[in-house]
């Protein structure tokens, strides 16, 4: 499956409360389990920055990809940058293939 890292922004508007940040994470997880059964998190963090979140995920196409960067946008009230991404190995490899 191809690599993902979306970047997210969530408004001030979405969280009044830091246990606001509970229910909306699993809202999301909810949509996304529902809605794109074949999507695989690998790996979340929150960050200091400009975005509050770097999530990594595995989906089986772009159009699967956007589509979670769309759930997390509209139940987060959230602004999203995805980038699709090839580990190192498999980028190295093919440069030098």
């Amino acid at each position: 499956m191809a690599q993902y890292i979306i970047l997210t922004r969530v408004s001030p508007d979405a969280v009044r409360k830091p246990e606001g940040l509970l229910e909306l994470e699993q809202q999301v997880k909810q949509r996304v389990a529902d809605e794109c059964p074949e999507v695989k998190w690998t790996a979340n963090f929150a960050i200091m920055g400009p975005y509050d979140y770097l999530d990594l995920f595995e989906a089986p196409d772009n159009e699967t990809a956007m589509r979670v960067s769309t759930i997390i946008r509209s139940v987060g009230n959230a602004t999203t940058e995805l980038w699709p991404a090839t580990d190192w190995k498999t980028f190295r490899d093919q440069v030098l293939a």
